[in-house]
């Protein structure tokens, strides 16, 4: 019964996302997937981030424009949070750690001075694919939705992203990041994109490696040799 009512999951993503991954939406998970994450919202509330804003980083970053993708563990499961682009927040909530780390990172690559908000929707609109692994999440539950078919769509995604004949960054970072891998070397091994790997830039491990990774420069200095604009990584107030 709840499978029959909940949301058309696949008519939430944008169209040209939706063309791309026909075939995968076609598959049997996909609804499962929807139920589930509708079952959730009716019996489990909080599920992080709203219904309108699960797919808002393939909104924000047509397939034709992506450059970079970044791949976040899963959305924050904060009040307030989550609003569909890995590690980004709205203006006016406080960025996260693991963003703050992020910010430390830009400034010590690139001299960037650390802004004074989260909102990263500058650098999807630039074609930074801002993608978590997974797309939902309960209250107050990191990983709560793990498991239940998101990590086949977004391996999807990253896919066929890999298909892409433009040069692309992946910047993985963490171990749900990384998972990824896998799936770019797949259908990217005659192709030149570049894949950066990392710790994750949480407080608990940043300065294991993502501290000093200098992925931000590295990214750029790809892009301007393959012929592409690099990405103006500062926010603006």
């Amino acid at each position: 019964m709840i499978a029959a009512e909940c949301p058309p999951l696949p008519l939430e993503i944008p169209t040209d996302w939706r063309e791309a991954l026909a075939d995968e939406l076609a598959k049997p998970y996909i609804a499962q997937l929807a139920a589930f994450v509708e079952a959730e919202r009716r019996f489990a509330p909080p599920i992080y981030p709203p219904h309108e804003l699960v797919f808002n980083a393939l909104r924000e970053t047509p397939l034709h424009a992506v450059k970079v993708v970044i791949v976040g563990q899963d959305p924050y499961h904060g009040p307030g949070q989550a609003h569909g682009l890995s590690f980004s927040v709205n203006k006016g909530v406080p960025p996260p750690p693991s963003l703050l780390n992020i910010y430390k990172e830009l400034r010590d690559d690139l001299g960037i001075p650390e802004p004074t908000h989260g909102c990263l929707v500058s650098w999807a609109r630039q074609g930074v694919l801002l993608l978590n692994a997974t797309l939902t999440v309960r209250g107050g539950q990191a990983k709560s939705h793990y498991g239940r078919g998101w990590e086949a769509l977004t391996d999807a995604i990253v896919a066929r992203v890999g298909m892409k004949t433009e040069p692309v960054v992946y910047l993985l970072w963490g171990k749900s990041a990384k998972e990824k891998v896998a799936r770019v070397h797949e259908v990217t091994s005659n192709k030149k994109h570049l894949v950066l790997t990392s710790v994750h830039p949480s407080p608990l491990s940043a300065y294991q490696g993502f501290l000093g990774c200098k992925h931000f420069s590295t990214a750029n200095n790809f892009l301007r040799q393959a012929g592409a604009t690099p990405i103006d990584w500062s926010l603006q107030p």
